[in-house]
């Protein structure tokens, strides 16, 4: 602290003079002079500015109306010495023949033919737009014309003749699994047995529905318990082999 005390001196307090900075003198290249002349020699005086001097429109020939539509060319005087033909219009005496002559009324018959006929029908259209733009119904594709069709609602040929060869082919296969069974010692149920066979089952599922019907409401005792068991699973066991013949048209029993 007291070196920079002592360095304080009273001849501070007087107001210095600002030392301005010389600035250094600016760059000047030595080529300058001789590109300045090259550039002076080759610079043409329209290549930058346009030509000298340019043709002033004289303020005369202003535009005019009508003057850019197109002209027809000048009437020559042998066109208006011709003169166009007289017309020759028939005088109202005159009475000319036409063709064939008729006596029939056009008036007449045009009213009768208009009175009699029927109303033109409005061609249908659809309107596809919330703004109600109409289209011909006709050609949108929403019209049925198919029905109208001559073979509409006939079985294709094609068709026909697969169902054809299907049907044969499915009795040859049945024909060739009867075969088979029957060399295997397999009878088949006819019709009339396995309606019997059916008729028989459900005498027997009315049997025992009827019996079970007989029971007593209330079970207190274990052989009841036991019947009501027994029916329940009889009638269901009746109940299966019903819907299985039912199902099954075509019926193989195993001879012993």
């Amino acid at each position: 602290m007291a070196a920079q005390c002592a360095q304080e001196n009273i001849c501070n307090l007087l107001p210095r003079l600002e030392e301005k900075p010389v600035k250094p003198p600016r760059y000047i290249s030595i080529f300058r002079p001789s590109v300045k002349q090259e550039a002076e020699k080759n610079k043409a005086q329209w290549k930058t500015m346009g030509p000298a001097k340019v043709a002033v429109p004289s303020p005369k020939n202003f535009l005019r109306k009508h003057s850019k539509e197109p002209k027809l060319p000048a009437r020559k005087k042998e066109e208006d010495s011709k003169k166009l033909p007289t017309l020759s219009v028939p005088r109202r005496t005159d009475h000319p023949v036409m063709g064939i002559q008729s006596k029939k009324n056009f008036i007449n018959t045009n009213a009768v033919a208009a009175i009699t006929g029927l109303s033109k029908k409005p061609q249908p259209v659809y309107v596809d737009t919330r703004q109600g733009d109409k289209q011909l119904l006709e050609t949108s594709g929403l019209v049925p014309k198919y029905i109208k069709k001559k073979d509409y609602g006939v079985t294709p040929k094609y068709i026909a003749r697969r169902n054809e060869e299907i049907k044969k082919a499915q009795k040859e296969y049945e024909a060739g699994i009867l075969e088979h069974l029957e060399k295997r010692f397999i009878k088949r149920l006819s019709d009339e047995e396995r309606r019997s066979l059916l008729q028989g089952l459900k005498k027997n599922w009315e049997e025992a529905y009827r019996e079970f019907q007989c029971l007593s409401i209330e079970i207190d005792n274990i052989t009841k318990k036991r019947q009501k068991e027994k029916l329940e699973s009889q009638m269901k066991q009746l109940e299966h082999d019903i819907e299985v013949i039912e199902k099954h048209k075509v019926i193989y029993i195993a001879n012993e």
